[in-house]
Protein backbone atom coordinates (compact mmCIF):
# COMPACT_ATOMS: atom_id res chain seq x y z
CA UNK A 1 0.00 0.00 0.00
CA UNK A 2 1.62 3.64 -1.11
CA UNK A 3 0.81 6.77 0.08
CA UNK A 4 1.65 9.93 -1.93
CA UNK A 5 1.40 13.44 -2.61
CA UNK A 6 2.03 14.14 1.12
CA UNK A 7 4.45 16.84 0.39
CA UNK A 8 2.95 18.04 -3.06
CA UNK A 9 -0.43 17.91 -2.85
CA UNK A 10 -0.78 15.90 -6.26
CA UNK A 11 -3.01 12.51 -6.56
CA UNK A 12 0.24 10.14 -7.19
CA UNK A 13 -2.03 7.02 -7.11
CA UNK A 14 -4.07 8.55 -9.92
CA UNK A 15 -1.14 9.75 -11.95
CA UNK A 16 0.58 6.66 -11.82
CA UNK A 17 -2.07 4.64 -12.39
CA UNK A 18 -2.64 7.29 -15.79
CA UNK A 19 1.02 6.51 -16.84
CA UNK A 20 0.66 2.79 -16.64
CA UNK A 21 -2.38 3.01 -18.77
CA UNK A 22 -0.20 3.87 -21.52
CA UNK A 23 2.29 1.20 -20.73
CA UNK A 24 -0.16 -1.60 -20.90
CA UNK A 25 -1.46 -0.93 -24.10
CA UNK A 26 0.53 -3.23 -25.73
CA UNK A 27 0.16 -6.13 -22.86
CA UNK A 28 -3.67 -5.29 -23.56
CA UNK A 29 -3.09 -5.99 -27.42
CA UNK A 30 -1.14 -9.17 -26.63
CA UNK A 31 -4.44 -10.20 -24.40
CA UNK A 32 -6.90 -9.78 -27.34
CA UNK A 33 -4.81 -11.81 -29.51
CA UNK A 34 -4.88 -14.46 -27.26
CA UNK A 35 -8.48 -14.33 -26.72
CA UNK A 36 -8.78 -14.13 -30.15
CA UNK A 37 -6.72 -17.48 -30.59
CA UNK A 38 -8.43 -19.13 -28.43
CA UNK A 39 -12.05 -18.41 -30.03
CA UNK A 40 -10.63 -19.58 -33.15
CA UNK A 41 -9.32 -22.68 -31.54
CA UNK A 42 -12.45 -23.40 -30.25
CA UNK A 43 -14.63 -22.62 -33.30
CA UNK A 44 -11.84 -24.92 -35.56
CA UNK A 45 -13.08 -27.63 -32.47
CA UNK A 46 -16.86 -26.94 -32.76
CA UNK A 47 -16.68 -27.61 -36.85
CA UNK A 48 -14.80 -30.81 -36.08
CA UNK A 49 -17.22 -31.65 -33.48
CA UNK A 50 -20.24 -31.17 -36.38
CA UNK A 51 -17.75 -33.22 -39.07
CA UNK A 52 -17.36 -35.86 -35.85
CA UNK A 53 -20.82 -36.36 -35.53
CA UNK A 54 -21.82 -36.89 -39.36
CA UNK A 55 -19.28 -39.79 -39.45
CA UNK A 56 -20.87 -41.46 -37.04
CA UNK A 57 -23.83 -40.96 -37.88
CA UNK A 58 -23.35 -42.13 -41.67
CA UNK A 59 -21.46 -45.24 -39.75
CA UNK A 60 -25.34 -46.03 -38.15
CA UNK A 61 -27.08 -45.65 -40.82
CA UNK A 62 -26.07 -45.91 -44.63
CA UNK A 63 -22.76 -47.34 -43.70
CA UNK A 64 -24.75 -50.34 -42.26
CA UNK A 65 -25.35 -52.87 -44.61
CA UNK A 66 -28.23 -54.31 -43.33
CA UNK A 67 -30.16 -51.22 -43.06
CA UNK A 68 -30.80 -52.04 -46.51
CA UNK A 69 -31.70 -55.57 -45.56
CA UNK A 70 -34.53 -54.98 -43.33
CA UNK A 71 -37.94 -56.38 -43.28
CA UNK A 72 -41.18 -55.72 -42.46
CA UNK A 73 -44.15 -58.65 -41.62
CA UNK A 74 -47.90 -57.87 -41.86
CA UNK A 75 -50.28 -59.79 -40.11
CA UNK A 76 -53.97 -60.19 -40.92
CA UNK A 77 -54.78 -60.66 -37.57
CA UNK A 78 -52.38 -59.75 -35.10
CA UNK A 79 -54.39 -60.59 -32.06
CA UNK A 80 -53.57 -63.92 -32.53
CA UNK A 81 -50.22 -63.67 -33.85
CA UNK A 82 -47.54 -60.67 -34.57
CA UNK A 83 -44.05 -60.89 -36.04
CA UNK A 84 -40.64 -59.32 -37.27
CA UNK A 85 -38.20 -60.69 -39.35
CA UNK A 86 -34.30 -60.39 -39.58
CA UNK A 87 -32.63 -59.46 -43.09
CA UNK A 88 -31.85 -63.31 -43.93
CA UNK A 89 -36.26 -63.78 -44.09
CA UNK A 90 -36.82 -64.44 -47.85
CA UNK A 91 -39.92 -62.63 -49.00
CA UNK A 92 -42.84 -64.76 -48.81
CA UNK A 93 -46.62 -65.48 -47.10
CA UNK A 94 -47.12 -67.90 -44.35
CA UNK A 95 -50.46 -69.09 -43.13
CA UNK A 96 -50.41 -69.92 -39.86
CA UNK A 97 -53.16 -71.61 -37.29
CA UNK A 98 -53.14 -71.41 -33.49
CA UNK A 99 -54.67 -74.15 -31.52
CA UNK A 100 -53.27 -73.61 -28.11
CA UNK A 101 -50.81 -71.18 -27.05
CA UNK A 102 -48.23 -72.04 -24.47
CA UNK A 103 -48.44 -71.62 -20.53
CA UNK A 104 -46.72 -72.28 -17.74
CA UNK A 105 -47.04 -75.00 -14.88
CA UNK A 106 -48.16 -73.88 -11.61
CA UNK A 107 -47.70 -75.72 -8.11
CA UNK A 108 -50.63 -75.59 -5.70
CA UNK A 109 -51.84 -77.99 -3.37
CA UNK A 110 -55.29 -77.77 -2.56
CA UNK A 111 -55.32 -80.75 0.08
CA UNK A 112 -53.49 -79.13 2.80
CA UNK A 113 -52.96 -75.67 3.47
CA UNK A 114 -50.99 -73.02 5.43
CA UNK A 115 -51.73 -70.27 8.02
CA UNK A 116 -51.27 -66.55 7.34
CA UNK A 117 -49.40 -66.60 10.60
CA UNK A 118 -46.82 -68.86 9.76
CA UNK A 119 -43.47 -67.88 10.55
CA UNK A 120 -40.32 -69.92 10.05
CA UNK A 121 -38.97 -71.80 12.82
CA UNK A 122 -35.10 -71.98 12.13
CA UNK A 123 -32.63 -70.97 9.19
CA UNK A 124 -32.71 -73.47 6.24
CA UNK A 125 -30.93 -74.27 3.18
CA UNK A 126 -33.68 -75.44 0.49
CA UNK A 127 -31.95 -77.09 -2.58
CA UNK A 128 -34.34 -78.13 -5.95
CA UNK A 129 -33.34 -79.38 -9.35
CA UNK A 130 -35.39 -77.35 -12.18
CA UNK A 131 -36.29 -78.57 -15.04
CA UNK A 132 -37.44 -75.47 -17.89
CA UNK A 133 -40.28 -76.29 -20.43
CA UNK A 134 -38.72 -78.06 -22.51
CA UNK A 135 -37.19 -80.44 -20.28
CA UNK A 136 -33.54 -79.43 -19.90
CA UNK A 137 -32.06 -79.63 -16.73
CA UNK A 138 -31.25 -75.91 -14.90
CA UNK A 139 -28.88 -77.53 -13.25
CA UNK A 140 -28.97 -78.32 -8.83
CA UNK A 141 -31.01 -74.15 -7.17
CA UNK A 142 -30.81 -73.71 -3.82
CA UNK A 143 -32.73 -70.79 -1.40
CA UNK A 144 -32.12 -69.65 2.26
CA UNK A 145 -34.54 -69.45 4.00
CA UNK A 146 -33.91 -67.63 7.78
CA UNK A 147 -35.82 -68.58 11.48
CA UNK A 148 -38.60 -65.67 11.87
CA UNK A 149 -39.34 -65.64 7.89
CA UNK A 150 -42.69 -64.93 6.92
CA UNK A 151 -44.81 -65.94 4.15
CA UNK A 152 -44.25 -62.66 2.30
CA UNK A 153 -40.41 -62.71 2.94
CA UNK A 154 -40.47 -66.12 2.18
CA UNK A 155 -42.62 -65.33 -0.90
CA UNK A 156 -39.92 -62.74 -2.23
CA UNK A 157 -37.14 -65.54 -1.20
CA UNK A 158 -38.70 -67.53 -3.95
CA UNK A 159 -38.84 -64.68 -6.33
CA UNK A 160 -35.28 -63.69 -6.17
CA UNK A 161 -33.94 -67.21 -6.65
CA UNK A 162 -32.37 -68.96 -9.51
CA UNK A 163 -35.52 -71.13 -9.43
CA UNK A 164 -37.55 -68.98 -12.32
CA UNK A 165 -41.36 -69.09 -10.31
CA UNK A 166 -43.28 -66.55 -9.32
CA UNK A 167 -44.94 -66.69 -5.64
CA UNK A 168 -47.33 -65.59 -3.63
CA UNK A 169 -49.45 -66.67 -1.05
CA UNK A 170 -53.23 -66.06 -1.41
CA UNK A 171 -54.90 -65.69 2.03
CA UNK A 172 -58.31 -66.19 0.89
CA UNK A 173 -57.86 -69.96 0.70
CA UNK A 174 -54.48 -70.20 2.67
CA UNK A 175 -52.32 -71.34 -0.27
CA UNK A 176 -49.00 -70.86 -0.90
CA UNK A 177 -48.40 -70.73 -5.26
CA UNK A 178 -45.63 -71.32 -7.23
CA UNK A 179 -45.90 -70.37 -11.07
CA UNK A 180 -42.66 -71.13 -13.35
CA UNK A 181 -42.14 -68.32 -15.61
CA UNK A 182 -41.21 -70.14 -18.40
CA UNK A 183 -43.71 -72.03 -20.29
CA UNK A 184 -43.81 -75.20 -21.79
CA UNK A 185 -45.26 -79.18 -20.88
CA UNK A 186 -41.94 -80.23 -19.13
CA UNK A 187 -41.19 -77.80 -16.39
CA UNK A 188 -40.65 -79.44 -13.04
CA UNK A 189 -39.15 -78.42 -9.48
CA UNK A 190 -38.14 -81.45 -7.31
CA UNK A 191 -37.16 -81.93 -3.87
CA UNK A 192 -33.81 -83.07 -3.23
CA UNK A 193 -33.54 -83.69 0.41
CA UNK A 194 -35.58 -84.17 3.77
CA UNK A 195 -34.54 -80.48 5.33
CA UNK A 196 -36.26 -79.15 1.84
CA UNK A 197 -39.48 -81.86 1.86
CA UNK A 198 -39.80 -80.42 5.39
CA UNK A 199 -40.34 -77.24 4.92
CA UNK A 200 -42.36 -77.23 1.52
CA UNK A 201 -44.68 -79.15 4.26
CA UNK A 202 -44.76 -76.69 5.72
CA UNK A 203 -46.49 -74.66 3.24
CA UNK A 204 -49.24 -76.49 2.66
CA UNK A 205 -47.27 -79.54 0.36
CA UNK A 206 -46.50 -83.00 0.55
CA UNK A 207 -43.60 -83.52 2.87
CA UNK A 208 -41.53 -85.70 0.49
CA UNK A 209 -38.57 -86.16 -2.03
CA UNK A 210 -38.91 -85.93 -5.74
CA UNK A 211 -41.45 -83.91 -7.57
CA UNK A 212 -43.70 -80.84 -6.03
CA UNK A 213 -46.67 -81.81 -5.20
CA UNK A 214 -49.85 -79.88 -6.45
CA UNK A 215 -48.52 -79.46 -10.11
CA UNK A 216 -50.54 -78.41 -13.13
CA UNK A 217 -48.38 -79.08 -15.90
CA UNK A 218 -47.73 -76.34 -18.67
CA UNK A 219 -48.61 -76.03 -22.32
CA UNK A 220 -46.66 -76.30 -24.91
CA UNK A 221 -47.65 -73.64 -27.98
CA UNK A 222 -49.58 -76.07 -30.64
CA UNK A 223 -49.89 -74.53 -34.45
CA UNK A 224 -49.33 -74.85 -38.32
CA UNK A 225 -47.79 -73.20 -40.72
CA UNK A 226 -48.67 -73.46 -43.94
CA UNK A 227 -50.90 -76.90 -42.94
CA UNK A 228 -47.64 -78.19 -41.42
CA UNK A 229 -48.04 -79.14 -37.46
CA UNK A 230 -45.60 -78.25 -34.54
CA UNK A 231 -44.89 -77.82 -31.48
CA UNK A 232 -43.01 -74.62 -28.92
CA UNK A 233 -42.28 -74.61 -25.55
CA UNK A 234 -42.70 -70.60 -25.76
CA UNK A 235 -44.70 -69.00 -27.17
CA UNK A 236 -41.58 -66.86 -28.80
CA UNK A 237 -39.70 -68.22 -31.22
CA UNK A 238 -37.85 -67.94 -34.49
CA UNK A 239 -38.08 -69.86 -38.02
CA UNK A 240 -36.19 -68.87 -40.92
CA UNK A 241 -35.20 -65.41 -39.79
CA UNK A 242 -38.94 -64.78 -38.91
CA UNK A 243 -39.43 -64.02 -34.83
CA UNK A 244 -43.22 -65.13 -33.86
CA UNK A 245 -45.18 -64.43 -31.22
CA UNK A 246 -48.15 -66.27 -30.45
CA UNK A 247 -50.78 -64.33 -29.08
CA UNK A 248 -54.01 -66.35 -28.49
CA UNK A 249 -55.87 -68.93 -30.70
CA UNK A 250 -56.90 -68.13 -34.28
CA UNK A 251 -55.44 -67.73 -37.91
CA UNK A 252 -53.60 -65.40 -39.66
CA UNK A 253 -51.74 -64.61 -42.93
CA UNK A 254 -48.56 -63.28 -42.42
CA UNK A 255 -46.73 -61.33 -45.01
CA UNK A 256 -42.98 -60.60 -45.10
CA UNK A 257 -41.38 -58.00 -47.73
CA UNK A 258 -38.97 -55.57 -47.58
CA UNK A 259 -39.03 -52.84 -45.23
CA UNK A 260 -38.75 -49.71 -47.90
CA UNK A 261 -40.35 -47.29 -45.24
CA UNK A 262 -36.98 -48.31 -42.30
CA UNK A 263 -34.01 -47.84 -45.23
CA UNK A 264 -35.70 -44.11 -46.32
CA UNK A 265 -35.69 -42.84 -43.01
CA UNK A 266 -31.72 -44.58 -42.53
CA UNK A 267 -31.14 -42.60 -45.71
CA UNK A 268 -33.35 -39.67 -45.04
CA UNK A 269 -31.45 -39.42 -41.69
CA UNK A 270 -28.39 -38.60 -43.53
CA UNK A 271 -28.96 -36.39 -45.66
CA UNK A 272 -30.38 -34.57 -43.00
CA UNK A 273 -27.35 -34.14 -41.05
CA UNK A 274 -24.98 -33.82 -44.01
CA UNK A 275 -27.18 -30.74 -44.92
CA UNK A 276 -27.38 -29.65 -41.47
CA UNK A 277 -23.23 -29.62 -41.24
CA UNK A 278 -22.25 -27.85 -44.49
CA UNK A 279 -24.71 -25.52 -43.54
CA UNK A 280 -23.34 -24.66 -40.14
CA UNK A 281 -19.54 -24.65 -41.87
CA UNK A 282 -20.36 -22.67 -45.04
CA UNK A 283 -22.06 -19.81 -42.93
CA UNK A 284 -18.70 -20.36 -40.63
CA UNK A 285 -16.33 -19.77 -43.32
CA UNK A 286 -18.25 -17.18 -44.83
CA UNK A 287 -18.89 -14.85 -41.62
CA UNK A 288 -18.18 -11.31 -41.96
CA UNK A 289 -15.21 -10.30 -40.74
CA UNK A 290 -14.79 -6.82 -38.85
CA UNK A 291 -11.66 -5.71 -37.97
CA UNK A 292 -12.54 -2.43 -35.62
CA UNK A 293 -14.44 -4.92 -33.15
CA UNK A 294 -11.20 -6.72 -31.26
CA UNK A 295 -11.87 -8.37 -28.04
CA UNK A 296 -12.87 -6.24 -25.02
CA UNK A 297 -10.36 -5.55 -22.01
CA UNK A 298 -11.35 -5.87 -18.76
CA UNK A 299 -11.36 -2.15 -18.49
CA UNK A 300 -13.27 -1.60 -21.95
CA UNK A 301 -16.35 -4.09 -20.70
CA UNK A 302 -16.63 -2.41 -17.75
CA UNK A 303 -17.63 1.03 -19.63
CA UNK A 304 -20.57 -1.26 -21.50
CA UNK A 305 -23.80 -2.97 -20.60
CA UNK A 306 -24.40 -6.60 -20.62
CA UNK A 307 -26.62 -6.25 -24.26
CA UNK A 308 -23.87 -4.04 -25.70
CA UNK A 309 -20.71 -6.75 -24.17
CA UNK A 310 -22.53 -9.76 -25.62
CA UNK A 311 -23.11 -7.71 -29.35
CA UNK A 312 -19.71 -6.31 -29.43
CA UNK A 313 -18.14 -9.84 -28.21
CA UNK A 314 -20.23 -11.26 -31.48
CA UNK A 315 -18.90 -8.78 -33.76
CA UNK A 316 -15.30 -9.87 -32.64
CA UNK A 317 -16.15 -13.21 -32.82
CA UNK A 318 -17.20 -13.18 -36.67
CA UNK A 319 -15.31 -13.94 -39.34
CA UNK A 320 -12.47 -16.05 -37.31
CA UNK A 321 -12.56 -19.25 -39.78
CA UNK A 322 -13.83 -17.01 -43.05
CA UNK A 323 -12.18 -18.70 -46.05
CA UNK A 324 -10.39 -21.35 -44.21
CA UNK A 325 -8.79 -23.61 -46.39
CA UNK A 326 -9.31 -26.89 -44.82
CA UNK A 327 -12.72 -26.50 -44.32
CA UNK A 328 -13.32 -25.45 -47.25
CA UNK A 329 -11.60 -27.85 -49.44
CA UNK A 330 -13.10 -30.30 -47.02
CA UNK A 331 -16.69 -29.38 -48.17
CA UNK A 332 -15.40 -29.60 -52.13
CA UNK A 333 -14.24 -32.85 -51.53
CA UNK A 334 -17.46 -34.25 -49.82
CA UNK A 335 -19.75 -32.68 -52.73
CA UNK A 336 -17.17 -34.39 -55.53
CA UNK A 337 -17.55 -37.73 -53.66
CA UNK A 338 -21.65 -37.21 -54.17
CA UNK A 339 -21.16 -37.40 -57.64
CA UNK A 340 -18.82 -40.40 -57.71
CA UNK A 341 -20.17 -43.41 -60.05
CA UNK A 342 -19.86 -46.56 -57.81
CA UNK A 343 -20.17 -49.47 -59.66
CA UNK A 344 -23.11 -51.58 -58.32
CA UNK A 345 -23.40 -54.16 -61.21
CA UNK A 346 -26.15 -52.18 -62.51
CA UNK A 347 -25.61 -48.94 -64.30
CA UNK A 348 -29.35 -47.67 -64.19
CA UNK A 349 -28.63 -47.18 -60.20
CA UNK A 350 -24.95 -46.13 -59.78
CA UNK A 351 -24.94 -42.19 -58.92
CA UNK A 352 -26.80 -41.09 -56.21
CA UNK A 353 -29.36 -38.71 -58.49
CA UNK A 354 -30.34 -42.11 -60.17
CA UNK A 355 -31.51 -43.05 -57.09
CA UNK A 356 -32.89 -39.86 -56.14
CA UNK A 357 -30.76 -38.15 -54.19
CA UNK A 358 -28.94 -34.70 -56.15
CA UNK A 359 -27.98 -31.37 -54.47
CA UNK A 360 -30.45 -28.58 -54.41
CA UNK A 361 -30.66 -26.49 -57.66
CA UNK A 362 -30.96 -23.58 -55.53
CA UNK A 363 -27.19 -22.02 -55.28
CA UNK A 364 -28.02 -20.13 -51.96
CA UNK A 365 -28.23 -23.86 -50.73
CA UNK A 366 -24.14 -24.37 -51.15
CA UNK A 367 -24.62 -28.50 -52.45
CA UNK A 368 -27.28 -29.25 -49.94
CA UNK A 369 -29.00 -32.31 -50.77
CA UNK A 370 -32.56 -33.43 -51.73
CA UNK A 371 -34.88 -36.67 -51.64
CA UNK A 372 -36.68 -37.28 -54.24
CA UNK A 373 -38.40 -39.62 -52.33
CA UNK A 374 -40.69 -41.76 -55.27
CA UNK A 375 -37.68 -42.16 -57.02
CA UNK A 376 -36.00 -43.48 -54.13
CA UNK A 377 -38.66 -45.87 -53.23
CA UNK A 378 -38.76 -46.97 -56.75
CA UNK A 379 -34.97 -47.81 -56.75
CA UNK A 380 -35.17 -49.66 -53.19
CA UNK A 381 -38.61 -51.91 -55.12
CA UNK A 382 -36.59 -52.76 -58.42
CA UNK A 383 -33.06 -52.88 -56.84
CA UNK A 384 -32.52 -52.94 -53.12
CA UNK A 385 -28.90 -54.36 -53.80
CA UNK A 386 -27.49 -51.88 -56.16
CA UNK A 387 -29.03 -48.98 -53.74
CA UNK A 388 -26.60 -50.82 -50.90
CA UNK A 389 -24.24 -51.29 -53.49
CA UNK A 390 -23.72 -47.63 -53.87
CA UNK A 391 -23.86 -46.92 -50.36
CA UNK A 392 -21.26 -49.61 -48.69
CA UNK A 393 -19.58 -50.90 -52.33
CA UNK A 394 -19.32 -54.15 -53.99
CA UNK A 395 -16.30 -56.06 -52.39
CA UNK A 396 -14.19 -55.10 -54.75
CA UNK A 397 -14.76 -51.05 -54.95
CA UNK A 398 -15.68 -48.50 -51.93
CA UNK A 399 -19.02 -47.38 -51.93
CA UNK A 400 -19.90 -43.24 -51.14
CA UNK A 401 -19.80 -44.05 -47.74
CA UNK A 402 -16.59 -45.27 -47.20
CA UNK A 403 -15.18 -42.09 -49.09
CA UNK A 404 -17.24 -39.72 -47.60
CA UNK A 405 -16.00 -41.19 -44.34
CA UNK A 406 -12.10 -40.84 -45.22
CA UNK A 407 -12.83 -37.37 -46.76
CA UNK A 408 -14.36 -36.47 -43.10
CA UNK A 409 -11.55 -37.57 -41.07
CA UNK A 410 -9.17 -36.10 -43.25
CA UNK A 411 -10.43 -33.01 -42.91
CA UNK A 412 -10.11 -33.55 -39.14
CA UNK A 413 -6.95 -34.50 -39.25
CA UNK A 414 -5.91 -31.12 -40.64
CA UNK A 415 -8.12 -29.41 -38.46
CA UNK A 416 -6.70 -31.16 -35.52
CA UNK A 417 -3.22 -30.53 -36.69
CA UNK A 418 -4.01 -26.21 -36.47
CA UNK A 419 -6.98 -26.65 -32.95
CA UNK A 420 -5.83 -29.35 -31.35
CA UNK A 421 -8.67 -31.61 -29.72
CA UNK A 422 -9.28 -32.36 -25.85
CA UNK A 423 -6.42 -35.13 -26.04
CA UNK A 424 -3.57 -33.67 -28.76
CA UNK A 425 -2.50 -29.65 -27.46
CA UNK A 426 0.51 -30.07 -29.81
CA UNK A 427 -0.99 -27.83 -32.66
CA UNK A 428 -0.08 -24.61 -34.13
CA UNK A 429 -2.75 -22.74 -32.74
CA UNK A 430 -1.44 -24.10 -29.10
CA UNK A 431 1.93 -23.19 -30.14
CA UNK A 432 1.24 -20.24 -30.95
CA UNK A 433 -1.15 -19.42 -27.21
CA UNK A 434 1.93 -20.90 -25.73
CA UNK A 435 4.45 -18.03 -27.20
CA UNK A 436 1.37 -15.10 -26.50
CA UNK A 437 1.65 -16.25 -22.75
CA UNK A 438 5.38 -16.31 -22.25
CA UNK A 439 5.20 -12.84 -23.69
CA UNK A 440 2.16 -11.84 -21.32
CA UNK A 441 4.24 -13.12 -18.35
CA UNK A 442 7.11 -11.37 -19.45
CA UNK A 443 5.73 -8.00 -20.31
CA UNK A 444 3.58 -8.45 -16.69
CA UNK A 445 6.74 -8.92 -15.09
CA UNK A 446 8.03 -5.83 -16.64
CA UNK A 447 5.14 -3.58 -16.10
CA UNK A 448 5.37 -4.34 -12.25
CA UNK A 449 9.30 -2.72 -12.98
CA UNK A 450 7.85 0.38 -14.43
CA UNK A 451 5.43 0.86 -12.33
CA UNK A 452 7.96 0.28 -9.59
CA UNK A 453 10.30 3.35 -11.19
CA UNK A 454 7.46 5.49 -11.16
CA UNK A 455 6.57 5.72 -8.01
CA UNK A 456 10.84 5.77 -6.83
CA UNK A 457 10.47 8.99 -9.07
CA UNK A 458 7.47 10.34 -7.33
CA UNK A 459 8.81 10.17 -4.06
CA UNK A 460 11.83 11.41 -4.63
CA UNK A 461 10.17 14.51 -6.17
CA UNK A 462 7.69 14.69 -2.50
CA UNK A 463 11.15 14.41 -0.91
CA UNK A 464 12.24 17.17 -2.98
CA UNK A 465 9.40 19.13 -1.74
CA UNK A 466 9.84 18.10 1.32
CA UNK A 467 12.96 19.52 1.74
CA UNK A 468 12.11 22.73 -0.53
CA UNK A 469 9.23 23.45 2.36
CA UNK A 470 11.24 22.64 5.20
CA UNK A 471 13.93 25.16 4.26
CA UNK A 472 10.89 27.56 3.19
CA UNK A 473 9.67 27.24 6.61
CA UNK A 474 13.03 27.95 8.25
CA UNK A 475 14.12 30.87 6.15
CA UNK A 476 10.33 32.27 7.16
CA UNK A 477 10.89 31.44 11.06
CA UNK A 478 14.52 33.18 10.30
CA UNK A 479 13.32 36.31 8.76
CA UNK A 480 10.25 36.56 11.25
CA UNK A 481 12.58 36.32 14.19
CA UNK A 482 15.06 39.06 12.91
CA UNK A 483 11.93 41.79 12.91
Amino acid sequence: MRIGGLASGMDIDTLVKDLMKAERIPLDKLSQKKTTLEWQRDDYRSMNKLLSDLDNLIFETIGRPSNFSKKSVTSSNPNAVSASANGTAINTTINMEVMETAKPATWVDTSKSVSSTYISSQDRTLSFEIMNGSGVSEGIKTINIKAGDNLTSISAAFNNSGLGVSAFYDSQKQQFVLTKKDSGSQSSIKVQDSITAEFMGELGFQNSIGELSGKTAGLDAKFTINGYETTRSTNTFSINGINYNLLQKGTSNLTVGDDTNATVESIRTFVNKYNETIDAINKKIGEAKYRDYTPLTSEQRKDLSEKEAEMWDEKAKSGLLRNDSSLSNGLNSMRQILYNNINTGDSKYDLLSEIGIGTSKNYLNKGKLEIDENKLRNALSEKPEAVMKLFNGNGTEVGIVQKLRESIKSTIVKIESKAGNEFRNNSSLARELEAVNKRIFTFEDRLVQVENRYWRQFQAMEAAVQRSNQQGAYLMQQFGGGQ
